[in-house]
């Protein structure tokens, strides 16, 4: 198997509020909501998901938590914000400040402030209106 990830699926609660965060609040790129003509005879889930275009060509998929554990043949399960974080780049402490100012300006919760961690990252965290938790991450090793 290849250690690579080629897409990145979140379960959300409403797929339109998640996708106004990302698209609207973030700037990220996307085609908007696809696959509503879409129904798994075998799991009973909506296709109905939304993705968005990270750099490097990966996405990032939006999906209803529902459909997602029906699509994963899983009983649904309580949301925690503690099992992941997915990490963000930037390329200086500023950029840090500044892309945390621009999620919480769309919406999301601030969770952490940024500071200096004891290996050299400047970072803070911030979870999406889902709770998904993301890291925004300056490596002043590099």
């Amino acid at each position: 198997m290849r250690a690579q990830i080629f897409f990145i699926t979140l379960g959300v609660d409403d797929l339109d509020r998640a996708l106004s965060f990302y698209r609207d609040g973030l700037g990220w790129p996307t085609e908007g909501v696809v696959g509503g003509e879409f129904h798994d005879e075998v799991t009973g889930a909506d296709g109905t998901i939304a993705f968005v275009t990270l750099e490097g060509g990966q996405k990032l998929g939006l999906y209803e938590r529902t459909n997602l554990a029906k699509d994963a043949n899983l009983p649904p399960g309580h949301p925690s914000s503690t099992e992941f974080s997915l990490g963000l780049p930037a390329t200086s402490r500023e950029e840090v400040d500044a892309m945390l100012e621009q999620a919480s300006r769309a919406g999301a919760t601030l969770t952490a402030p940024a500071h200096m961690r004891p290996f050299g990252v400047y970072s803070g965290y911030f979870t999406d209106p889902d709770g998904h938790l993301f890291e925004v991450v300056w490596d002043s090793n590099a």
